[in-house]
């Protein structure tokens, strides 16, 4: 060969010989990575880690530094995917974030990640999907503005380019007496999206009425079009009205058929719970409504924009009237859905099994 040999790349590993492998790119991955890592946080998650499993810290930190560099698994998903009772094959099994970015960078066009980011375009986008009202403060005033509001109890004014939650804003419409204040003080501060709010399906309710409690489908679109990959329910803890897990919400995993089948797992407090602690409501075996039409909904959106857009991770939430859209995301979550207290393996095998091929 007149180029000389070069040994393959698999993975992020440089191959040689037969099974002999040279680590020095996750080295170099590993020695990056500790220029930014916060000792302090690392230390409360090994705290955490052997407050759960009754291993001796020392143990653990070098079992945490033995998976950043073997497997690229950092301390926080270390603790989040259970570790330190995984071991061997199963480890492998687990996608990292490193791998889940790769898999946007070939999915997805960055160039268009903005028909997902910014809010209000997303709402242009998919109207048809929303089945609700909104309102582009860019292209009104305080009189569309209050004709808007006319037809409303309340209204939810959002950030266009905000996510997890941050900068939504719910004021009820008899509330407001001054619409050109109002407009005024939503412009400057860039809440620029105006929305009506969503009725939630009586069964939702039931898992907390004070937020509405969205459906996470994660679509990746193959040869036989978008496929689902994983789903999760959210779910507010009650007294707010957002159910993002960032903002102190719940999650659990739900199947194929739309059943939750492990407990719900809050962030905030790290524990699971089998009801919901102020609903009283039964978690595991729970039935989300009209899960099959949100699939629809959900593989109808993708191919509005699978031309740019393969893998994306929509926020569903359900209605007396079916399902409708609430958002989607170009850098769907790696994490929740390998919760150590939801699955007993990570879900690389999953995500490549669709894809035919292995991810790097």
């Amino acid at each position: 060969m007149s180029g000389g040999w070069s040994p393959p790349r698999c993975g992020g590993y440089c191959i040689v010989e037969k099974g002999g492998i040279l680590m020095g790119r996750k080295l170099a991955t590993f020695f990056r990575q500790l220029k930014h890592l916060s000792f302090a946080r690392m230390k409360l998650h090994i705290n955490a880690v052997h407050e759960e499993s009754g291993k001796s810290r020392l143990v653990i930190f070098c079992d945490m530094v033995w998976c950043e560099v073997r497997y690229g698994i950092g301390y926080l998903d270390y603790h989040v995917f259970g570790f330190a009772d995984r071991h061997g094959a199963v480890r492998k099994t687990y996608m990292t974030a490193v791998q889940n970015q790769a898999l946007t960078r070939q999915m997805n066009d960055p160039a268009y990640f903005y028909q997902l980011n910014d809010k209000i375009e997303f709402d242009t986008i998919f109207s048809d999907l929303l089945k609700r009202r909104f309102l582009d403060l860019r292209k009104t005033d305080a009189a569309g503005l209050r004709e808007f509001c006319a037809g409303t109890d309340a209204i939810f004014c959002k950030p266009a380019g905000l996510c997890g939650g941050e900068g939504i804003q719910r004021l009820v419409t008899a509330d407001i007496d001054d619409y050109e204040a109002l407009y005024d003080r939503l412009v400057k501060g860039g809440q620029l999206l105006i929305e009506e709010p969503i009725r939630q399906h009586p069964d939702m309710n039931r898992l907390c009425p004070d937020s509405v409690n969205t459906v996470r489908i994660v679509t990746l679109v193959t040869e036989q079009g978008a496929q689902m990959v994983y789903a999760l329910v959210r779910m507010g803890m009650g007294g707010v009205c957002v159910d993002n897990v960032s903002s102190g919400g719940m999650y659990a995993p739900v199947n194929e058929h739309g059943q939750l089948y492990r407990p719900a797992f809050c962030d905030k407090t790290g524990k699971y719970y089998q009801r919901h602690p102020v609903t009283g409501t039964e978690i595991t075996g729970f039935q989300i409504p009209l899960f099959d039409q949100a699939l629809e909904l959900c593989r109808t959106a993708s191919r509005r924009v699978e031309a740019h857009l393969k893998y994306i991770g929509w926020d569903v939430a359900i209605t007396p009237d079916g399902p409708v859209l609430v958002e989607g995301n170009n850098l769907p979550g790696y994490d929740m859905c390998q919760n150590a207290g939801h699955v007993d393996e990570g879900m690389l095998p999953r995500f490549e099994k669709l894809l035919g091929r292995p991810i790097m």
